[in-house]
């Protein structure tokens, strides 16, 4: 199996590369962070005109059918530049949710999503580390021809921001069943609907949502048996997010290098120290380790052989590794790596928010387990 990249792919983690370093270097995200602002606009419709937000979407909805090594290739430079505009939420989870919709109205809402004009977020989360759709439990009751939601969904990225939300709900049954789940198209501004913004650990935006009696018509339904798709925008996302991930450790263990080799102490540069020296050949491995997992469950995905224990391998191996580079870096650094004035800490929390992201590295070693043990 060839895990390489081919050349279009390298053209195209190239041409993002340079975007992201004439426009979006760390003192620019830093002042971006500082303003208050979600992301920045600028650099959003900038994706958009490069067509980045219809790559991941198929173009039967309107966008360019890239694959999951395509989506990789971008994502690892998004890692690299700590970026923080809401690709993961807006396109990969609910862009996706709305491009395996059904009816007119997903399908307008995806178009002004593509256009960068508007951006979606996905509320699924509930507090419990749903990698899994099937804990879903947040209650769409039938009535009057429609449905009512009730029930709390936590961490919704870009939540306050959305101009639609896409809901995960249980229609009917009860967690963990995997039939009676739906995915609905939310208005946030509906009555019922309470939306507490916060600010991540990672430095973006995101919110607690609270449906109380909201009621949604049947046509804003999108899916109405929505686990085999949850489960596939969440496996996609989850791919992406560990190459988020693998972008920074890159990052990580170039800084590292660079530090150590200019850092001196007693007029001897610090990467000379064996403690030092073993430190980043340690960092090295882990980054090799990391990489190759990513481009071999890539692989995997695009030949349609990437089971769920694939995944689950992928996401805990890069929580495990990508804490051990970033704290490999906070140490060479010495207490400057913890602070805000440099990128070092940055990356280590973004690396930590990932890891939590749909099931921590503990959650998904377990699920490799289980699955060893009942085979």
């Amino acid at each position: 199996m060839d895990i390489s990249q081919t050349d279009e792919q390298k053209m195209l983690q190239d041409s993002v590369t340079r975007l992201l370093e004439r426009s979006y270097d760390f003192e620019a995200r830093q002042k971006l962070l500082a303003s208050g602002q979600p992301w920045s606009p600028d650099t959003w419709q900038s994706l958009a005109e490069m067509g980045i937000l219809g790559l991941p979407i198929s173009e039967e909805s309107g966008g360019f059918g890239g694959s999951m090594a395509d989506i990789v290739s971008i994502a690892e430079p998004f890692g690299a530049h700590l970026l923080i505009e809401p690709f993961v939420s807006s396109i990969l989870l609910g862009g996706q949710c709305l491009a395996h919709g059904e009816g007119p109205a997903a399908e307008a809402q995806l178009a002004r999503i593509l256009t960068g004009e508007q951006t979606a977020a996905f509320a699924h989360e509930e507090g419990r580390g749903t990698a899994d759709p099937a804990l879903v439990s947040l209650a769409a009751s039938e009535s009057d021809g429609g449905f009512t939601l009730n029930g709390e969904k936590r961490m919704v990225l870009g939540g306050a921001q959305a101009d639609v939300l896409v809901v995960s709900a249980r229609a009917r049954g009860a967690a963990p069943a995997k039939d009676g789940l739906s995915v609905f198209m939310v208005d946030p501004d509906q009555k019922g609907v309470r939306i507490k913004p916060f600010v991540t650990i990672d430095g973006r935006h995101a919110a607690h949502i609270t449906f109380d009696g909201v009621r949604i018509p049947a046509a804003r339904r999108i899916v109405a048996e929505g686990y085999d798709v949850l489960e596939q925008v969440i496996s996609k996302a989850i791919i992406a997010l560990c190459a988020e991930a693998v972008g920074a450790m890159g990052a990580l263990l170039r800084l590292t290098g660079e530090y150590a080799s200019t850092r001196k102490q007693f007029g001897t540069p610090i990467a000379a120290f064996q403690t030092i020296s073993h430190r980043l050949a340690d960092m090295k491995i882990a980054y090799v380790k990391a990489r190759s997992n990513l481009l071999y469950t890539t692989a995997l995905k695009d030949a349609g052989h990437a089971s769920p224990l694939d995944v689950s391998v992928l996401k805990g191996q890069i929580g495990t590794l990508g804490r051990q580079i970033g704290e490999a870096a906070i140490q060479t650094h010495g207490g400057v790596g913890m602070t805000d004035e440099i990128s070092i800490g940055h990356f280590h929390k973004r690396i930590l928010a990932i890891n939590a992201l749909f099931g921590d590295s503990e959650y998904h070693f377990r699920a490799v387990g289980q699955s060893l043990a009942s085979s």
